[in-house]
């Protein structure tokens, strides 16, 4: 958690275009009106493995893509509360290594699971794992369902929290 007195509380929330990432950026959003931290909405991307094959005209603009990617979902969530300010951070780099480098001081870190049903529901993808075991905040994850709760600042959302403790 923000252990130092002077460091501005925030939320890291790892977003990568996929529903689930947009519930997590949804809910960051609302829980900003409850803490005052402010929001930072992380994306990342690296070079496949295998890309330095293709010639060079023809290599996509990663860091681009990834910003448009951002871009889009911060735009769609941002009608969840307009008065709150997100702001897009693209890094080069593996996914769970970035977010729990940048979630270091943060009040919590924020990101989305994309299981369908059943057991795949439950689990925690690769990245999701890596940052529930190396994070030194609170880490959040939400499925895409939930994020479809429809409400505004103030109104109680019902689901389900599980709380693991260490």
């Amino acid at each position: 958690m923000n252990e130092g007195q002077n460091e501005p509380r925030r939320i890291v929330v790892g977003v990568d275009g996929f529903e689930a990432s947009k519930a997590a950026l949804r809910w960051a959003i609302h829980q900003t009106n409850l803490t005052g931290a402010a929001v930072e909405a992380v994306t990342t991307w690296q070079i496949p493995s295998g890309a330095g094959w293709a010639p060079a005209g023809e290599m996509p603009n990663y860091a681009e893509d990834a910003a448009a990617i951002l871009g889009e979902a911060i735009a769609e969530m941002a009608t969840t509360d307009p008065e709150v300010k997100v702001q897009p951070r693209v890094i080069p780099g593996r996914a769970g290594q970035v977010l729990v480098e940048e979630a270091d001081g943060a009040d919590m870190l924020v990101l989305g699971t994309r299981g369908h049903s059943g057991l795949t529901e439950a689990l925690l993808g690769s990245v999701g794992q890596y940052c529930v075991r190396h994070a030194r905040c609170p880490v959040v994850i939400m499925h895409a369902k939930q994020g479809r709760l429809e409400q505004t600042p103030g109104q109680n959302a019902q689901g389900s929290i599980v709380v693991g403790v260490d």
